[in-house]
């Protein structure tokens, strides 16, 4: 797997905690400083090297001269009316800029990060579809995005509170890009956050969302990659789902579906379908009955999203009897688990298919 840590200056996000060992090693430090190292980064979450005070002396001096905490400045932070949504706008290295999320429900944080710069997939209703592609985040800059959230977290914890009130629970690859499109870097960020001595997120707790790139889908079943899939579906025949989601002209419908059974008999997962409720579009019971046929027999859950407004698309959102309606087909008629998708942080632009970079002012 391609990987940034080989880079200079040594950004410590890039770096596994095995990867972390070696370089220690290359610099005539003992190895087993790397657990000192990797509680500074993902425990304390500290922002700098200076910070890092407990470290041997000549470790010190190499990570002071070599290496570099890659934290993400905030350029902005916007805080929803709703009481529970948090947008930052992180700034990079070469003068861009994404967005991240965090968001609060009961009894959990969930994190929702960006992969790209950007997006090259086009889907017509979603704000980082509009703004086009610019370039791929490193795993990095992944990983510092998950940082900036669970450190926010904890300094906002009060006095006392459990653990799991401290630390980031979930992290959702949903904000800006398509993740398969970025394969290599985040797999490489998955599995830093995977670490037991850090986040410690577990396969449960990490959703990947993709528009439906079958070559990465079909990688994650070949690896055995064991996360939580979540599938842009949006249609259920070929023609209405290319009119919504350009990508499915390179990859079909069915091609897709084949993937996702793949996926799904290779990792025993079940895959979670999105469908951004459209007003006329694709929210009637004849829908409703396409998507039902379209996943019979399938290890399938479907979200319901109502459509988030964005400043290029005019669809409108399903009221929500229509959408009750439609999940009520999809549970009676056809046994298929949904779930109506809260929304949140619809006005500072924070819904699913609204991020885009922003600025102040």
């Amino acid at each position: 797997m391609n990987s940034t840590c080989t880079m200079a200056p040594l950004n410590l996000y890039d770096c596994t905690r095995d990867q972390l060992r070696h370089r220690l090693g290359q610099w005539g430090v003992k190895p087993v400083h790397v657990a000192s190292l990797w509680n500074y980064l993902y425990v304390q979450q500290v922002s700098s090297v200076d910070e890092m005070r407990d470290l041997p002396a000549k470790l010190q001096a190499h990570l002071r001269a070599e290496a570099t905490v890659g934290v993400l400045p905030p350029v902005m932070t916007t805080d929803s009316t709703d009481g529970f949504t948090r947008k930052f706008l992180l700034g990079l290295t070469d003068g861009r800029r994404v967005e991240t999320v965090k968001m609060r429900f009961t009894g959990r944080v969930t994190a929702c990060v960006s992969s790209q710069v950007g997006c090259a997939m086009g889907c017509v209703f979603c704000a980082t579809g509009q703004m086009g592609f610019a370039r791929h985040l490193t795993a990095g800059e992944i990983v510092a995005q998950v940082v900036h959230v669970a450190r926010a977290v904890m300094l906002a914890a009060p006095a006392g509170a459990r653990a799991e009130a401290r630390r980031v629970r979930n992290v959702v690859l949903m904000g800006m890009g398509e993740p398969l499109h970025n394969y290599d870097a985040v797999m490489h960020a998955i599995d830093i956050l995977r670490d037991n001595a850090g986040l410690a997120l577990g396969a449960d707790r990490i959703t990947l969302s993709t528009v439906g790139v079958v070559p990465g889908i079909l990688r994650l079943a070949a690896e055995g990659r064991a996360l939580r899939l979540a599938v842009s579906l949006h249609a259920a025949t070929q023609a209405e789902r290319a009119a919504l989601v350009p990508v499915a002209r390179k990859w079909p419908l069915d091609e897709l579906m084949a993937a996702c059974r793949t996926y799904s008999e290779a990792t025993g997962r079940r895959i979670f379908y999105e469908w951004a409720l459209i007003a006329g579009e694709n929210d009637t019971p004849a829908h409703a009955r396409a998507v039902g046929a379209l996943l019979g027999g399938m290890n399938a859950h479907v979200n319901l999203i109502p459509l988030n407004p964005t400043a290029g698309y005019g669809g409108a959102s399903t009221p929500l009897a229509a959408a009750r309606a439609f999940q009520h087909i999809l549970s009676g008629e056809f046994h298929l688990p949904s779930t109506l998708r809260q929304r949140r942080g619809i006005d500072i632009g924070a819904g699913c298919g609204q991020l885009a970079v922003s600025s102040p002012g």
